[in-house]
């Protein structure tokens, strides 16, 4: 699609290499650098510890199974939303849609006050000055998406196999100078069924962004071509990654060095090549973070953008520029980041901790209408049908479920914000948004 293309329609132009590229920059972040450390606190056996990533990576493929036929039997942007008010009606949807964009907006001012904050690290005399900085990494990524979805796009390719190249660099340093002294350690360790839980949660949140190439399924030139190609080398390139960067730092670090780390990769690569590269770590960091939102800053106004065209959201959001860019839906979307920035730090960390609830809420919701859908459009055409069906969605319900009610019992000290959101959600869709029969 060019210029010539019909206004306030997405620009079918992505492929293959973007779905690739958007999974592995939606998902790979500081969390696969951070996690480790606390993991093996919690844990303490390094077999145990690879055997419980690969238990999530084998969820996130099942759930790319569950969200290839969502995503090809209706190919509309926004993902989770989309799904769920096609299959239980324009209250959920409005519920899923807006937890779904909430979420994202509030992890992209996280985000990019983290961002300041190694910003920070390597320049002292900022830190007095990172709210400003981090609103103003969001300000610059805003103007650049106004340029339209063919830079954006190319973009997130160039980032995510920059990012790439740098973990295996890692991953190769790690295994040529490391001596394996974390699968070396005799120390006995006592897991609890807790221990195993909280790490499992700790990895799932590491996981979070395998789904992201199913925002794009309407900009996708060939979707049921290149979908399934995508996600699923996206996601096994991701849980590859995460694997030998997890196996490689404990082949550097002692246990009992490791527990107490809150930056694992930064350690192991000091532990091997001394202080003077913690630097480049922060570099490297700073680049994955900014990869993430880039991401971020994509496809969360695909949302609203949906919803908009639904009547579930104001009427501008529909809007789409001469570069293919939902326009007033990207405003609106780093206008709230930059909100959340200002409101002050101790209510954005309890957004930013509510925003796991809603991330496992729309995986939810997402395979529930999986479900719902065959059940009420069994005819709807579907170009990709999940295996072991119902079996196979029922289980990630039932998983999901699991993994919900475990956020939930970690942040209920910030419940009142989720019930108040909840409510405020409730009152605008009876009183704001026009009223129509489900479908």
């Amino acid at each position: 699609m060019n210029n010539s293309s019909p206004k306030n329609q997405l620009w079918k132009v992505l492929g293959t290499s973007f779905g690739i590229a958007v999974t592995l920059g939606g998902t790979i972040g500081t969390g696969i650098l951070r996690k480790p450390g606390p993991i093996a606190q919690q844990i303490g056996d390094p077999i145990l510890v690879l055997l419980l990533w690969v238990a999530v990576a084998i969820y996130a493929l099942l759930g790319v199974a569950c969200v290839l036929e969502l995503s090809l039997s209706v190919p509309r942007a926004g993902a989770w939303y989309v799904y769920a008010e096609r299959a239980f009606g324009r209250f959920t949807g409005f519920l899923v849609g807006l937890t779904s964009w909430l979420g994202t907006v509030t992890a992209i001012g996280f985000g990019a006050y983290t961002f300041s904050e190694y910003l920070g690290i390597l320049f002292p005399y900022l830190n007095n000055y990172l709210t400003s900085l981090a609103t103003g990494t969001l300000i610059v990524l805003w103007a650049f998406h106004q340029l339209g979805v063919k830079s954006a796009g190319k973009s997130q390719e160039w980032l995510s196999g920059i990012k790439a190249l740098a973990l295996l660099i890692f991953i190769f340093i790690c295994f040529a100078y490391g001596e394996g002294a974390g699968f070396q350690s005799n120390t006995t360790v006592q897991t609890s069924q807790s221990g195993i839980f909280a790490a499992l949660l700790s990895i799932f949140y590491a996981f979070d962004g395998w789904h992201t190439a199913a925002y794009f399924t309407e900009e996708n030139k060939d979707p049921v071509k290149s979908m399934p190609k995508s996600m699923y080398i996206g996601v096994i390139t991701v849980a590859c990654i995460y694997l030998l960067i997890n196996a490689g730092i404990m082949y550097v670090l002692p246990l009992e060095q490791l527990k107490g780390s809150k930056l694992a990769a930064s350690d192991a690569i000091q532990y091997i090549m001394g202080p003077m590269v913690g630097k480049w770590v922060t570099i490297f960091l700073m680049l994955s973070i900014f990869g993430i939102l880039n991401t971020q800053v994509m496809f969360a106004p695909r949302v609203i953008y949906s919803m908009s065209r639904d009547q579930l959201f104001f009427k501008a959001a529909s809007k789409v520029n001469s570069g293919g860019t939902p326009t007033f839906a990207t405003h609106i979307t780093v206008f709230f980041a930059c909100f959340f920035l200002l409101v002050g730090q101790s209510v954005s960390d309890s957004l930013s901790d509510i925003a796991t609830f809603f991330f496992v809420t729309s995986y939810l919701a997402g395979f529930a209408s999986l479900i719902g859908l065959r059940t009420k459009e069994p005819d709807l055409k579907r170009p990709y049908k999940v295996i072991a069906y119902p079996i196979l969605p029922w289980f990630m319900v039932l998983i999901s479920g699991a993994f919900l009610i475990g956020t939930l019992l970690q942040n209920l000290q910030n419940l009142g914000y989720l019930i108040g959101f909840l409510v405020v959600a409730f009152l605008l869709y009876r009183f704001l948004l026009p009223q129509k029969a489900d479908n």
